[in-house]
């Protein structure tokens, strides 16, 4: 079959083009914006893309045209394609009926942790020899690339993987299937990680992502299994509205909790108050403790022994982008981080500081995601860089100004227009013994080089 895929280039739609190039299918594919690394990675799996939504893409004459949801009415391809008839579908529903079909999916869904969690859990799927299937909104260290079809398990080589992890997402799916993305999923495990406002270019309120949570919860079935954080009184509400399959929650008084932490980063996993092990790894930061528990319980729903998951975990490698080390140029550490929510910076801080000690932390931000340049969370922004030494903001392409928002932090923090003029303040300011932490979900114009060239 030959899929053109509009929006190719993002996360998602990308992760999509390269299992079904794995799959068999000839793949195709058009984005707005077509530059690397996500062009080259596609190009290398031999993927033609071309730049733009022209019309004259309808002369490829694909089987289907499969929509990403930056896709719009308006487009010429996608007025061409309504205007002719042609058989069209969302990347989800895509995905729901000719991958995740018949399969165990474990499905990780909250505001925040979804990428980490879901890396965490198909690396201990892996290490366990279950050779589960992925699509993941990030690149687990542990296997270099965002998605891939199930393999074949180790004490079964003869026969393909019944697992599928996937990052579940609760952003629309298309101009045409206002739902989340995740009620397509299907998932026989999933994880709640968390439930937070965000999203405030498509969500009214919370209560209209409580909403969306719940049509998720109703699509899993009674022999399935919801892992979900005991810390979340909307998660709570969430289940309160009805739900129908055992629960198992993380992070409260009872069931999953987390134990003595280590000087050296680790930390004790319980269950029920039982003593089950110690996770030894470096990674920063209760968030991702948490993660690890959500992991952890819902590899064990798959039947992996919870041994083997804490084990699994000491020899698992994060994510790239979060908090990830880009370098040391002169003594100044310079790192890269996802984080855009303001819950997010202020977890990621409270993890590089805990690290650092009394080292300072400049935090260099860039309100990119469509909630933040809406300027929603602006109020929340001086508490969450609470912990930073010095803030430089990027005002470039807000509709609010974030020197107003940050003043109850005083002269802390600096707000830059040029981008050219924000990076050459934080080099000027940044002495040896410092950690740079950059945070945005974009590339944020190759700012980590950048600077790592200024310092040295």
């Amino acid at each position: 079959m030959h899929i053109h895929i509009l929006g190719i280039c993002g996360t998602f739609m990308g992760g999509i083009a390269a299992i079904a190039k794995q799959a068999g299918h000839q793949v195709t594919g058009c984005d707005a914006n077509v530059y690397p690394p996500m062009s080259t990675q596609l190009e290398a799996m031999g993927i033609a893309l071309t730049q733009g939504f022209g019309a004259e893409q309808v002369e490829l004459n694909p089987d289907v045209y499969v929509i990403g949801n930056v896709v719009t009415r308006g487009k010429p391809l996608m007025e061409e394609i309504l205007n002719r008839g042609l058989p069209y579908i969302s990347g989800p529903q895509w995905l729901a009926e000719n991958v995740l079909r018949d399969k165990w999916v474990l499905a990780v869904a909250g505001t925040h942790g979804k990428t980490t969690t879901s890396s965490m859990l198909a690396w201990i799927l892996e290490d366990a020899g279950l050779a589960p299937g992925f699509l993941i909104g990030g690149i687990p260290e542990n296997f270099g690339v965002s998605a891939r079809l199930p393999g074949r398990p180790a004490l079964d080589p003869a026969s393909e993987s019944p697992f599928f992890v996937i990052e579940a997402d609760e952003y629309d799916t298309a101009f045409f299937d206002k739902r989340s993305k995740f009620v397509h999923y299907r998932p026989r495990t999933a994880v709640l990680n968390n439930l937070e406002f965000d999203h405030a270019d498509i969500f009214a309120d919370l209560a209209a992502i409580e909403t969306q949570f719940h049509h998720l919860v109703r699509t899993i079935p009674g022999h399935g299994r919801i892992v979900s954080n005991g810390r979340e009184s909307n998660l709570d509400r969430v289940l309160e509205r009805g739900c129908w399959t055992p629960v198992e929650r993380f992070g409260a008084d009872a069931g999953w909790q987390l134990g003595a932490l280590h000087d050296d980063g680790g930390f004790d996993v319980l269950l029920d108050g039982a003593m089950q092990g110690t996770v030894r790894w470096t990674l920063l930061g209760e968030h991702n403790r948490l993660n690890a528990l959500a992991a952890i319980a819902a590899a064990r729903h798959a039947g992996v022994a919870v041994g083997d998951a804490i084990a699994a975990l000491s020899r698992f490698a994060n994510v790239k982008r979060r908090m990830e080390l880009k370098g040391v140029a002169n003594g100044v550490t310079v790192y890269d981080d996802f984080a855009h929510h303001p819950t997010a910076i202020a977890t990621t801080l409270e993890g590089l500081r805990r690290k650092v000690g009394a080292q300072r932390i400049l935090a260099v931000l860039e309100p990119r995601s469509n909630t933040m340049k809406l300027g929603t969370m602006k109020a929340a922004l001086p508490t969450s860089l609470a912990l930073a030494d010095k803030v430089f903001c990027s005002a470039a392409g807000l509709g609010w100004n974030p020197a107003e928002a940050l003043e109850p932090i005083g002269d802390k923090a600096r707000t830059f227009s040029d981008f050219d003029a924000l990076v050459s303040a934080v080099a000027a300011e940044a002495r040896p013994g410092d950690h740079v932490l950059v945070m945005s979900n974009g590339g944020f114009g190759g700012i980590h080089q950048k600077l790592l060239d200024k310092l040295a």
